[in-house]
């Protein structure tokens, strides 16, 4: 077959793809997703979170604390939702209230790696686990249904903390605190895990804030590995979820540090 008429049939062929076809919409999200379910670098990134946060909870259970609790997000914390990210890129569907709780509902996320060992230490020696998450109050039983499944301790209705209006956690923690709680650790995949003070706010000042505080992450502070989605993303956005794909991607290349070679 004439190498002329391949070219032009396969033009052809291109031009008549539908244009989501061409340029899928989701198609960045496959590097991270990859990297979550595959790369043991990211399953050593986990236990090493785990591992440092069982170390801090020993010496500071060393001071007696009165009522020794530990907060812990769940989505990428101890839940894996890297499965749903999967289905966004297959289909070529954004994220959406609909779908997400349609996955959550299944009750079918894995667990992070390090947090089962580590859930099962705190709860042994008398820790208070509080799960303090954005999913919403509608979607408590299946996340209870989902740990339940992967026997983990002290999943009852009055250990989460869930999203009702604002996914601002500060209220919650100081509800927690109000408690009497002695908080040791704070385990999370996304600054505001940790404090508001990195809320909704441009990179640059997020890692301005990251850096003044630096003494608190592994200390205080357990961080675990995530590049599929957060605050960071939202920041390149400038917090406009309503923008078009195409202005999105063109708000993640403008984030781009990138050398001159030519």
């Amino acid at each position: 077959m004439p190498k002329t008429f391949l070219l032009i049939a396969a033009a052809w062929f291109a031009a008549c793809l539908p244009a989501a076809a061409q340029t899928p919409t989701q198609e960045y999200l496959v590097g991270a997703t990859l990297y979550t379910q595959s790369a043991a670098e990211y399953r050593a990134l986990c236990y090493q979170a785990y591992n440092l946060a069982e170390l801090r909870l020993l010496e500071a259970l060393r001071r007696n604390p009165a009522r020794p609790a530990v907060i812990l997000d769940l989505d990428e914390t101890v839940l894996d939702n890297s499965a749903y990210t999967g289905w966004q890129i297959a289909t070529d569907q954004p994220y959406s209230p609909d779908t997400w709780a349609r996955w959550t509902e299944l009750a079918a996320a894995p667990l992070v790696p390090g947090a089962a060992r580590f859930l099962h230490l705190a709860d042994s020696l008398g820790v208070t686990l509080l799960y303090v998450s954005n999913r919403l109050e509608n979607e408590r039983d299946a996340t209870q249904r989902n740990m339940q499944a992967h026997g983990l301790p002290q999943v009852q209705p009055d250990h989460f903390f869930l999203k009702s209006s604002s996914s601002d956690k500060t209220e919650r923690r100081a509800a927690i605190i109000a408690q009497g709680y002695d908080i040791l650790l704070l385990i999370g995949d996304n600054l505001g895990d940790f404090d508001g003070q990195w809320e909704k706010l441009p990179n640059p000042i997020r890692n301005e804030r990251a850096d003044a505080v630096r003494d608190q992450f592994g200390s205080r502070y357990i961080v675990l590995p995530n590049a599929i989605y957060g605050t960071w993303e939202g920041a390149l956005y400038q917090f406009n979820w309503s923008a078009s794909p195409g202005e999105r991607d063109s708000m993640r290349r403008a984030g781009l540090r990138a050398v001159e070679l030519e």
